[in-house]
């Protein structure tokens, strides 16, 4: 079929015209956020049971602890249980928080075992700024990338002023686990951490913590559902919309008697995390 020269000239301005859109500094890239659960959440469970009950819930993206998936233990035994998340659709995309040293080669065997089930994260949280030095050659050995988790106020990473001074003198990929919960409780608003952050951001703790005074005036932290503390949620949603972040919002809690029966609280973020972000 014969095109016109008008009709001709019309597609290749609209062609261009997608050009100049897919490059520009306004453009925003259309991210995937997907829902996950960080296992500390089920820390009272082995993992046979985590591997139900993320079935039960719908959650395919898993951040184990070690006491579930082991990164020291045997090679046959992660193969097996690598298996079973296998059958099940599921997948170990990161592990953590994981302990590190000043040893590399201690610090090796989470690389071989990130390596080993297809991960290409691993979430830490060094107590020494030396280990950095060893971590980083990893990071570059085996192109797996660390993301650094922040606890609350007083730990190594509580002021993200810490973390932003490593990230600007390291590898690329080297960033961050940003935990909303506890950057929350330190004082700090999530949405505004989370930008200034940029690109760094890997990978998102889904939790939410207030604090409140108790009787003698000392600040009591208390995790609780999402969305009903702190945390500026409605800010740090449209701040991922806006830069087309893509990544898994983990699901955790640090509340007892949440992780004695995890299940109302997961079914609740789900629903929460579906209201503002979409279906997972």
């Amino acid at each position: 079929m014969l095109t016109s020269y008008p009709m001709k000239t019309t597609l290749l301005r609209l062609a261009l015209l997608a050009v100049v859109l897919a490059f520009s500094p306004f453009a925003r890239a259309a991210g995937e956020v997907r829902l996950g659960l960080q296992t500390w959440t089920c820390n009272r469970m082995t993992f046979d049971q985590v591997v139900e009950f993320a079935g039960k819930h719908g959650i395919k993206q898993l951040q184990f602890i070690s006491g579930q998936f082991d990164p020291t233990a045997p090679r046959e035994e992660t193969l097996r249980k690598k298996a079973i998340l296998d059958a099940q659709g599921l997948t170990c995309y990161t592990f953590g928080v994981s302990k590190t040293s000043l040893d590399k080669e201690a610090n090796r065997k989470l690389f071989e075992f990130a390596k080993l089930i297809g991960a290409k994260l691993i979430v830490v949280e060094p107590q020494n700024p030396a280990e950095w030095d060893n971590l980083e050659q990893l990071v570059k050995e085996y192109d797996i990338r660390l993301a650094i988790h922040n606890h609350g106020k007083g730990t190594v990473y509580g002021d993200p002023a810490t973390v932003r001074a490593i990230l600007a003198k390291r590898d690329p990929r080297i960033g961050v686990c940003l935990d909303v919960g506890w950057v929350t409780a330190a004082g700090f608003d999530a949405a505004e951490i989370f930008k200034g952050y940029g690109d760094r951001v890997f990978d998102l703790h889904f939790k939410d913590k207030k604090v409140e005074k108790a009787a003698d005036g000392k600040d009591v932290i208390l995790d609780v559902e999402l969305g009903t503390g702190a945390a500026n949620y409605a800010g740090l949603f449209a701040a991922i919309k806006q830069s087309g972040w893509s990544g898994v919002m983990a699901i955790e809690t640090d509340n007892r008697a949440f992780q004695t029966d995890p299940n109302q609280l997961v079914a609740e973020g789900a629903k929460f995390f579906a209201a503002h972000l979409g279906a997972h």
